[in-house]
């Protein structure tokens, strides 16, 4: 149980450094730029974590970190940057918000995990309380945005799912450097390809680069990976959810927004839906350890 908290804890500095994402490209990054920022995001990081591992992919793992990088980075940070520019922050949000619902399908078709009743409830009534926490007037909403959105929500799951899947004991760190060199690299030419300017060179943006370099991306990629290494999908997916509470909040303090009754109803049912999946868990892990330790207490009282 306590391995179980530590890996939570440890998968959940990434939803919310991908969260805290919206307030440093809001008001560090340079706009309309999506190929470039979404490279400069993912190949310094992926070389980063390449020069600390000094090590390359073998065999198979050519082809998996093409296809990884390709959803996990180049095509989902392209698609969310798209979203939301064609969408309201609070309608792209919540639809990426139902993330954790199709990371515990997908873990159920692909890798045969059996979702547990917690792990369902708990994704309907977080996703419920972003829903109530995010939507507003739906009025103009581009059908376009929301194709984005829910196609960059489907690549990620996908690919995390596959990543989970694909699992076979290679470094973390490592793996988690190939799928960003080869996101990046792939984001790098197209940006090229179309002419995609490249942003001002100044203090604000070297620091917003900096931040979502390091931390939105490299340590969260690989705190990420790490929590689909070490606890059920259904339990990172709802971890997950961290992720727009963490953007609600940090807008709360840095732009002065109020919550209303409404929006505070949806953070209590979010952060019950993650507490919900993670207590069942607990529950079971306690469980099979109390089960495991019976037959050696009776071995004991016979000796």
């Amino acid at each position: 149980m306590e391995d179980m908290r530590r890996w939570s804890l440890v998968t959940a500095v990434a939803p919310v450094a991908w969260g805290s994402t919206y307030v440093v490209t809001h008001h560090l990054l340079p706009p309309d730029q999506p190929l470039t920022g979404a490279a400069l995001r993912a190949l310094p990081a992926g070389i980063l974590l390449l020069a600390v591992v000094r090590r390359l992919p073998r065999g198979a793992w050519w082809w998996r970190s093409a296809v990884l990088g390709g959803l996990n980075v180049g095509l989902f940070f392209l698609l969310v940057y798209e979203s939301a520019q064609l969408l309201p922050s609070a309608v792209a949000s919540t639809v990426m918000a139902t993330s954790p619902v199709a990371l515990t399908l997908l873990a159920w078709a692909l890798l045969g995990q059996h979702p547990a009743p917690a792990h369902l409830v708990g994704g309907a009534v977080g996703v419920l309380g972003v829903g109530l926490l995010l939507l507003g007037d739906a009025a103009g909403v581009d059908p376009l945005g929301v194709l984005c959105a829910v196609a960059a929500m489907v690549s990620s799951s996908v690919g995390f799912v596959l990543a989970r899947r694909w699992s076979d004991g290679t470094d973390l760190v490592a793996t988690t450097s190939w799928q960003l060199v080869a996101g990046g690299a792939a984001l790098a030419v197209a940006a090229w390809a179309t002419g995609d300017e490249w942003p001002p060179v100044d203090v604000p943006t070297l620091l917003g680069f900096g931040y979502v370099t390091l931390v939105a991306t490299a340590l969260a990629f690989v705190c990420w990976f790490a929590g689909l290494a070490h606890l059920p999908t259904g339990t990172v997916g709802l971890v997950g959810l961290l992720n727009p509470l963490t953007g609600v909040a940090l807008g709360c303090l840095v732009f002065g927004e109020v919550l209303d009754a409404r929006q505070w109803a949806g953070v209590a049912l979010a952060l019950a839906g993650i507490a919900l999946g993670q207590h069942q868990r607990s529950v079971r892990a306690r469980r099979g350890s109390s089960r495991s330790s019976t037959p050696a207490r009776s071995a004991g009282r016979a000796g």
